[in-house]
This record gives C-alpha cells, structure tokens and sequence, in this order.
C-alpha cells in the first residue's frame, strides 16, 4: 500500500500537470505512471526527479539500452519492485531480449554473491586497483 497519494490529473496540482504534461510530450504517450503520480503531491520533488532523470537517462555516452540495464541492475541490488518493473519494460522497449536479461539477473547475482564473500572476509583493496594508482586512461588489470 503506499504511504503517499496517486495523484489523478483532477487531483494534482498545475505544477504537477505541468511535469505531467511535459512527460507526455517527451514519452510521446498520454500515460504518466504512478512513480510520478506519487511525487507529484510535492510538485518541487517532482520537477527536480523528473529534469534530472532526463539528464541521466538521455544521450550520453551509455546506449541507452545499457542505462536502462544498469538500472534494472541497481533496482535489484536495492529491492525496489516498482523500479524492478518500469525499467525492465523500458530496457524491452528498447530492445532488451529474454536471453539479455537472463544474463542480466545472473550477472547481477554473481556480483551480490561476490559482493558479499569480499565484504564477509574484509578482502583489502589490490593497490593496482586503486584509482589514484592508475594514468587516466588506463583500464584495470
């Protein structure tokens, strides 16, 4: 159950409809899901999520695909549902297959099951590793 309001466009604020409009346009949809209906009962939170996801999620340096699978990624480690979801459909939308995201859930339980041996057994950091111990340009051994 939420603990914050799911905002209808009759419920939300301007502001709020604002953002919402501006989601329509830029998602070329008239769906605005409930990540944002949520916020949108603190119209400042709202339009700061939303102006910053576009910067994160848009043209860079990442295929957009391997944002979106990043963010599957992180969404598991932090055991968020919801975003477990969206992005999952986002990261289909933009081509992500069954066997990619096979792949993707076992790379993601490697490194938690990694994660978690180096954290248990306080494994020390090789200093090659070390980013102060690189040249700028120099991949990991």
């Amino acid at each position: 159950m939420a603990v914050a309001p799911i905002l209808s466009d009759k419920a939300a604020g301007a502001e709020a409809l604002a953002v919402f409009d501006d989601i329509r346009a830029k998602r070329n949809t008239d769906y605005v899901n409930n990540f944002w209906r949520a916020l949108a009962a603190d119209p400042v939170l709202l339009r700061a999520t939303w102006e910053r996801l576009q910067v994160v999620m848009g043209p860079g340096h990442l295929d957009p695909l391997v944002k979106e699978m990043i963010y599957v990624a992180v969404s598991v480690t932090n055991n968020c549902s919801y975003c477990i979801h969206s992005h999952t459909a986002a990261a289909r939308a933009k081509g992500m297959t069954d066997a990619q995201h096979g792949e993707l859930m076992a790379v993601i339980a490697m490194a938690a099951q990694t994660n978690a041996l180096a954290t248990a057994l306080q494994v020390p950091v090789d200093d090659r590793f070390m980013v102060s111990a690189q040249a700028p340009d120099a991949a990991p051994a």
